[in-house]
């Protein structure tokens, strides 16, 4: 699998999101724990080299069962996670980016992941009570202490991007984008041009392109590939800083997204995707 750069370490350009790992709603543990931690297992065997959680995820599921399948960690694996998300029920999230909360959420996220540091360790989303500086600021002071190796954040607009890296160095930013989602555009390019990883959530949605005839369905057609394997190709097209995470709880999924790595969309292939 080709490689890229993130937070100084290699990863894989194709990473693994640990969301649907959890149970229905991202809520409490998988209906099947044994099939979650093979399928983690089974991604780190297929060179997956980049695994992003977060502690509310479950929540705390996702976290637990990355540890339960791959502690002690191979050398060279980053296990990416977030704070600043409440769960107060299934499909229900709540903002807190207060720097309490984020120093507790760490604390909880080491202890279940088993680590003494996180490598990667991103602000979930932002909260409009609180600066961003503050929370960002709570993150630097982690940082300082051990407790976090690099910065990251999500959910975020240029501005508030800006604002993060006036305070801290930001290494990535995670922000949804896909085919029918380009708000992300600019932030991608200043990414890339910054040196910084972007981390698309929700790189799969392509809801109605991928109907019979479409350009969608014609190019992955010519490639013998599936809609989702050329939305993936396309995303590690778009620009070298991509690092994308489908997650799926099916390692059949798993390994179709893989293969998308070794797709090569042609010029005008490219261009009429970014015209859907």
């Amino acid at each position: 699998m080709p490689s890229q750069t993130v937070a100084q370490f290699p990863v894989g350009q194709i990473g693994f999101g640990a969301m649907r790992i959890t149970g229905p709603g991202v809520w409490g543990p998988p209906r099947d724990e044994g099939g979650a931690i093979a399928l983690l297992r089974r991604a780190v065997e297929r060179g997956v080299t980049f695994i992003d959680t977060a502690n509310s995820y479950g929540p705390g599921v996702s976290e637990t069962l990355i540890a339960k399948a791959l502690y002690p960690y191979p050398s060279g694996l980053v296990v990416a996670t977030k704070g600043g998300l409440l769960r107060p029920g299934a499909d229900r999230w709540v903002t807190d980016c207060r720097p309490e909360h984020l120093r507790r959420a760490c604390a909880d996220s080491l202890q279940r992941l088993r680590l003494e540091c996180i490598d990667l360790y991103q602000l979930h989303a932002v909260d409009y009570r609180i600066p961003i500086e503050d929370s960002i600021g709570a993150l630097v002071d982690l940082q300082r202490e051990g407790k976090i190796r690099h910065i990251g954040v999500s959910n975020v607009s240029e501005t508030e991007l800006a604002r993060a890296r006036s305070v801290a160095v930001i290494v990535s930013v995670q922000n949804r984008y896909n085919f029918q989602d380009r708000s992300s555009d600019r932030l991608i390019d200043i990414c890339t041009e910054a040196g910084l990883a972007f981390i698309p959530w929700c790189p799969l949605a392509a809801r109605g392109l991928a109907r019979p005839n479409s350009p969608l369905a014609r190019i992955a057609q010519s490639h013998d590939a599936t809609p989702s394997q050329i939305a993936l190709a396309w995303l590690l097209q778009r620009s070298p800083a991509m690092l994308p995470i489908p997650g799926t709880s099916s390692i059949a999924h798993l390994e179709e997204n893989l293969v998308s790595a070794s797709i090569r969309l042609t010029s005008d292939e490219f261009r009429t995707l970014a015209s859907l």
